[in-house]
């Protein structure tokens, strides 16, 4: 499996997700545990920005897949 990574920079905090592929549902679960405390300084617009980096991720994934050679 490959391993994927989203990050954000947001004022002096650093949030870095790493996940296998297949655990997208996982890490957006986490995003929105981390938006849900209000002592994390991570906030619903950055689980957003997050779930919109994943997404253009996949969209790449996917290309990248329908782009290449079929296997035999």
């Amino acid at each position: 499996m490959e391993q994927k990574q989203l990050s954000l920079v947001k004022g002096p905090h650093r949030y870095i997700f790493r996940y296998d592929t297949g655990g997208e549902t996982q890490i957006i679960s986490s995003f929105a545990d981390l938006a849900d405390d209000k002592e994390s300084g991570f906030d619903w617009f950055d689980a957003a920005v997050l779930s919109y980096q994943m997404g253009k991720q996949l969209d790449q994934d996917v290309e990248r897949l329908s782009s290449s050679p079929p296997r035999e």
